[in-house]
């Protein structure tokens, strides 16, 4: 069918946008016209994991597909920051602090239910008309609003200092990324995400996704 709800597993290093043109162009090639495809929201390109995708007809209905829950596993690096509060930014050394597995157990429980979180700078939002991403990238001073979040469940999968790996069920609009760095700040020791898997979205899981876009 034409017409689909498209789960892809999106592999690191490639954008939201380029997966949406791969599975466009697989379309198009297997149904002899361009066929229509938009994405329910993105991934960064370091992140991996579940993307819905919908083709033909079924982009009318991205709207049901919005504002759903998902779960995230979020690899932090703890002692060290950075400037885009991932791999890809400024890294900087904070703290040789260590905390324990027990203070983090803590750390995390502090952040379950509604919580006020300040959007990235690098990040989509607009700011007078401007993505805040393009303003960071040159430099620019401003800040970014601040959005209450829900975080509905949060758990440590893997403590290995400085590698802390946890598993974070929250609501949309939620910016791991920040949800990195405040832990970092509560331990005292900064942190930043080192690797991102969506693994669900509403009951949408990443084990019945496409991992083949050639």
């Amino acid at each position: 069918m034409e017409d689909r709800i498209i789960l892809v597993d999106k592999p690191a290093g490639i954008s939201s946008f380029g997966v949406v043109a791969r599975v466009r162009r697989k379309l198009s090639e297997e149904f002899g016209h361009k066929v229509k495809v938009g994405h329910t929201g993105t991934l960064d390109p370091f992140a991996t994991g579940l993307l819905i995708l919908l083709s033909g007809k079924m982009t009318k209905k991205s709207n049901d597909f919005l504002k759903q829950d998902k779960v995230y596993e979020a690899t932090l690096k703890l002692g060290e920051t950075s400037t885009t509060g991932d791999p890809e930014g400024e890294i900087e050394k904070v703290s040789d602090k260590i905390p324990t597995k027990i203070e983090i157990e803590t750390c995390l429980k502090s952040f379950l239910g509604e919580i006020e979180q300040t959007v990235p700078k690098f990040s989509a939002v607009k700011i007078n008309g401007r993505r805040a991403y393009e303003l960071a990238r040159k430099g620019q001073d401003f800040k970014t609003p601040t959005r209450p979040v829900t975080i509905y469940d949060i758990k440590i999968i893997n403590y290995n200092y400085p590698t802390l790996k946890i598993e974070a069920h929250v609501s949309s609009g939620t910016y791991i990324r920040t949800l990195a760095e405040d832990i970092g700040k509560k331990l005292g020791t900064g942190a930043y995400l080192t690797a991102l898997r969506r693994t669900k979205i509403s009951n949408f899981d990443v084990k019945d996704a496409i991992i083949n876009l050639c």
